[in-house]
């Protein structure tokens, strides 16, 4: 995980960009995908990925309209590889008008 880009998109609900960047991403190993989740362990929206993207390091994808409950101010954001699952590096993000 590299970085995360949040905005509001309407009440309670954010867009997330995040990029992310795997060095086993190839066709039998891969970042399958991401997702926002609270400090205690919550998910709030995840988004998988299908496909390797070994050609396209670091990559950016979109994980948008994910409700948040009022009164969370921040969320955890995190990737998920296909032989260890959630893990690694995650980003803590403050949430916009929160």
């Amino acid at each position: 995980m590299l970085s995360v880009k949040v905005r509001a998109a309407g009440q309670n609900t954010f867009d997330f960009d995040v990029t992310v960047s795997s060095p086993y991403d190839s066709a039998t190993r891969y970042a399958d995908g991401i997702h926002a989740r609270s400090k205690q362990g919550t998910v709030y929206g995840e988004r998988k990925l299908f496909h390797d993207h070994a050609s396209e390091q670091p990559f950016t994808r979109d994980m948008y309209g994910i409700k948040v409950p009022a009164g969370v101010k921040s969320v955890v954001v995190e990737a998920r590889d296909q032989k260890y699952g959630y893990g690694g590096k995650t980003v803590d993000v403050n949430l916009p008008g929160r």
